[in-house]
């Protein structure tokens, strides 16, 4: 009985993700990443936020434009960004692959950085997710000091 219970809600989840990833419908997305929420004399709290709106041209292939800041902490400088990217949706069942590339603004550090993106949409109700993601963006500017690796949580709305 747990399997077919399983299984039941296994094929609901597709169901619904599957009416998500559609041709002609809006995605908007709001990330976190790089969290480090400590505070003491030599180390200030550091984050990433991002926003993110995008268009499905096909069923299941988005195209997005995005934009995000970084916050180092104590002693480090802000970076703004932005860019343009895509993702399929394999399957129509959530998981996700990305490619991207951002300008990243800083003062005195330009950077075009190109990236890769791997994730899964958990569907809270028929337009809301949580998506987990992992992520590379690769530094043409100095590959060992600025190419990052990271973990980043999004709030999605598909419309």
């Amino acid at each position: 009985m747990k399997k077919i219970l399983i299984m039941l809600t296994m094929l609901t989840m597709t169901m619904v993700a599957k009416a998500q990833f559609e041709a002609e419908k809006m995605y908007v997305n709001a990330s976190l990443s790089g969290m480090s929420l400590i505070y003491n004399g030599t180390e200030e709290g550091k984050f990433d936020l991002g926003v993110m709106g995008g268009y499905f041209i096909e069923d299941c292939w988005l195209v997005d434009v995005q934009a995000g800041i970084h916050h180092p902490g104590k002693g480090g400088r802000a970076t703004i960004t932005a860019g343009v990217g895509g993702r399929y949706y394999v399957e129509e069942n959530g998981i996700f692959l990305g490619v991207n590339a951002k300008l990243l603004l800083s003062k005195g550090h330009n950077d075009i950085m190109p990236g890769i993106e791997a994730g899964y949409c958990f569907f809270l109700n028929d337009k809301l997710t949580i998506e987990p993601s992992v992520f590379y963006d690769q530094s043409f500017r100095k590959h060992s000091d600025y190419s990052t690796v990271g973990l980043k949580v999004s709030l999605g709305v598909y419309f």
